[in-house]
């Protein structure tokens, strides 16, 4: 699947960070897979292990998310997601208005490798957490670096402030898995 190149919205520049590419690896009747790779990862403050479990205000450190709005409506959901294993899940019926808990059957899985200058992230959502139709798609993140500099990342920023629920961040492409 295609690769996303990911850049930090100017008035929030990385401290160390030089470039965070993002990608859907696959998704099937279990689970949808993905990876982003921060490269320049030395400084990067990476949340404590705290176990899976819903979780609020993630996007406070370093926090991966996904947007996914369903053809045909203003309607959307957003995916945080946490080195931590902690993760949340809400439905909103416009951008930025009625925002519910979205629910999952399962539990997503989360894991964060960290090389000599390079980071990975890797995250599975449960497909039944998932629309079932084709989706627009927005792949971020807020990358946290010591002193507490954060870098907020999307395909694009058309905004003054960041603003990952705007919908020109939605630019990648999610297709529903065929009917057997």
């Amino acid at each position: 699947m295609e690769t996303h190149e990911l850049t930090a919205h100017p008035a929030y520049p990385p401290l160390a960070v030089t470039s965070v590419t993002a990608r859907i690896v696959s998704r099937d009747e279990n689970w949808l897979r993905l990876r982003w790779r921060i490269e320049g990862s030395a400084k990067l403050v990476v949340p404590a292990f705290a176990g899976k479990g819903r979780a609020d205000e993630l996007w406070r450190t370093t926090c991966f998310e996904l947007f996914l709005k369903p053809d045909g409506g203003t309607a959307y959901c957003e995916f945080n997601l946490s080195p931590s294993e902690r993760w949340a899940a809400y439905d909103f019926s416009d951008r930025r208005d009625g925002m519910e808990d979205r629910p999952a059957p399962r539990e997503p899985e989360c894991t964060m490798r960290q090389g000599s200058s390079f980071a990975i992230f890797d995250a599975a959502i449960p497909s039944g957490a998932l629309p079932e139709r084709d989706c627009d798609a927005g792949l971020t993140c807020v990358l946290e670096e010591e002193g507490g500099i954060k870098s907020f990342w999307a395909i694009g920023h058309p905004q003054d402030q960041p603003d990952f629920h705007d919908p020109a961040c939605f630019t990648a492409r999610l297709v529903a898995p065929a009917s057997a």
